[in-house]
């Protein structure tokens, strides 16, 4: 199915497959289907599904809490993947010869018999291509004035495929719509409903001051020279702190600001609409009620300034890396040498997935992590001694970002890096996490010391007593 961070997936069929799936229930028959979407969905695909427990196996990414409950009490399978290896992945056979079905929502069919996409691309055109059957919902609530947003580039069949001839952030090469073998098609089911699009909470005073920290550190890449006031490109992940980022970019020095990045989200459409940003390239949209009303309305002027392109493209570790951008995203836990734990709580309860946090981290100029330095009222520490699940290695997390502090980890080994990390801790956890790394230098190997007897010690107190502490 389409679909990408609650935009753009199919809002009827899902429906209509929970409504079969709980039928054959009835009956005592099986029924469940292998689903792989773009990223996450909505309740009304992925929630529905899931509460029909009509999904046996499912990738790459999610977010629905009826799905992720059933995914930790292990009635639904999923493979959490690195977004960009998704459609590749499917390309290449991973998951059998072919696709049984493709449901795609798009704007319109033109003439030829081509897809315009709607609110976001994903892994559209890697479905269609391999799927033997194809369903197309044509969903009149999105603008028709999107047609042109989208560049979509087929990447050329291994081995030996040439670079992706993107240089800069807007560049096009590719055509606004997704060709199709139209023998395909069984099914067009029209649609006329809103996408997700869930409203985004109020700033509140940690969201503030973690970004005004992420601020004084872009203020210090300029003053290293790193960096321009004319020449920041990002990438950024959803969220209150990235809203609040971008928030306090209006008021910045910094021009020309672009971004690279998988979602266009609420603030890059103010910082459009102040002349601050001048292009950004999304495989899709993420915006709250109010701006999806707003792009519906001038999808025809922020299509000068907006390019949406392939999954296999916005992610591209390849592009990524050309781009020279600074990456920012959140956390579930740091531990005091720099891994990141981005996806499971006390290591083994899935909250989301990786998403396109490791495309983006493994091959930014600059990678960074932000976080509140607590949870839950002060039961859960955001630094850890060891963290309980790693998605990104200390190899490839430069700077760490709470309310407390800067922890840039770049030019210092493991040791140089706990105290960093431990100053920018909650207050109640910098003498337990002191106390680790003492008991942790008693050992005889001390490259990056750890004391294993009590590594997890935060994590069993959760799990125990309900708080770290």
């Amino acid at each position: 199915m389409s679909g990408f961070t609650g935009a753009a997936y199919p809002k009827e069929l899902p429906t209509a497959i929970a409504t079969k799936a709980r039928e054959a229930h009835e009956r005592g028959d099986e029924f469940a289907i292998d689903l792989l979407t773009g990223a996450s969905t909505a309740p009304d695909c992925d929630g529905v599904l899931a509460e029909a427990e009509a999904i046996r196996y499912r990738m790459p990414y999610q977010s629905d809490p009826a799905m992720r409950a059933a995914i930790n009490a292990g009635t639904m399978k999923y493979q959490d993947l690195h977004l960009s290896h998704s459609g590749q992945q499917v390309e290449q056979g991973f998951f059998g010869e072919r696709i049984d079905v493709a449901v795609v929502e798009v704007t319109r069919i033109t003439e030829e018999g081509n897809l315009i996409p709607s609110s976001g691309v994903g892994n559209n055109v890697e479905y269609l291509d391999a799927a033997e059957r194809i369903i197309i919902e044509v969903n009149s609530w999105q603008s028709l004035n999107l047609e042109g947003m989208a560049d979509v580039y087929r990447v050329a069949p291994l081995p030996n495929r040439g670079p992706i001839p993107i240089i800069n952030v807007g560049d096009r090469i590719g055509t606004p719509h997704i060709t199709i073998d139209i023998d395909k098609v069984v099914a067009v089911v029209e649609t006329d409903s809103p996408d997700r699009n869930s409203p985004f909470k109020p700033f509140d005073e940690t969201s503030r001051q973690i970004a005004g920290y992420f601020l004084d550190f872009l203020e210090g890449e300029v003053q290293a020279g790193r960096l321009t006031y004319d020449g920041y490109i990002m990438q950024s992940g959803v969220g209150n702190v990235p809203s609040a980022v971008m928030a306090g970019l209006l008021d910045s020095k910094f021009e020309n600001i672009q971004a690279y990045t998988e979602v266009v989200q609420d603030g890059m459409l103010d910082l459009i609409d102040a002349g601050k940003m001048t292009v950004a390239s999304a495989t899709s949209f993420a915006l709250s009620p109010q701006y999806a009303e707003k792009m519906n309305r001038e999808a025809a002027r922020y299509r000068r300034h907006l390019v949406t392109r392939p999954l296999q493209i916005s992610n591209s570790p390849e592009v990524i890396r050309r781009m020279g951008l600074i990456s920012s995203n959140g956390m579930i836990e740091a531990d005091i040498y720099g891994n990141v734990n981005f996806t499971h709580v006390a290591g083994t309860r899935i909250m989301n997935g990786i998403g396109g946090s490791g495309d983006f981290t493994r091959n930014a100029f600059a990678s960074t992590f932000i976080s509140p330095a607590s949870a839950k009222d002060g039961a859960i520490s955001a630094i850890v001694p060891f963290a309980s699940h790693i998605d990104h290695t200390e190899h490839d997390a430069m700077v760490v970002i709470t309310e407390y502090g800067v922890a840039d980890l770049r030019g210092l080994a493991p040791r140089d890096r706990a105290p960093k990390l431990i100053e920018i801790a909650h207050p109640d956890y910098r003498p337990l996490l002191e106390e680790y790394v003492e008991r942790a230098n008693r050992n005889a190997h001390l490259h990056t010391p750890h004391d294993l007897a009590t590594a997890f010690d935060f994590h069993v107190n959760l799990a125990e007593k309900g708080s770290m502490e």
